[in-house]
């Protein structure tokens, strides 16, 4: 059996969607490094973490959805 080829809308939306999260990654990474005073040295650091909050807070949403919680 095989699989139906995604559509270019459906790829399409998924790199803009990639491309939202990563901005919201970056700029508040960039905040965590204001509120540190601008100390370098940290910048993976405060990216993996955003990162790990961001993707998180995707996953508890979808999982809401997934039991119907209006939430």
């Amino acid at each position: 059996m095989t699989s139906k080829p995604k559509s270019r809308e459906t790829r399409a939306r998924k790199i803009v969607q990639s491309s939202d999260i990563e901005e919201r990654i970056c700029r508040r990474a960039y905040e965590l490094y204001g509120q540190r005073g601008g100390v370098d040295g940290f910048a993976l650091d405060d990216w993996l973490q955003e990162e790990s909050e961001v993707l998180g807070a995707g996953k508890q949403r979808k999982a809401k959805a997934a039991r119907g919680s209006q939430c």
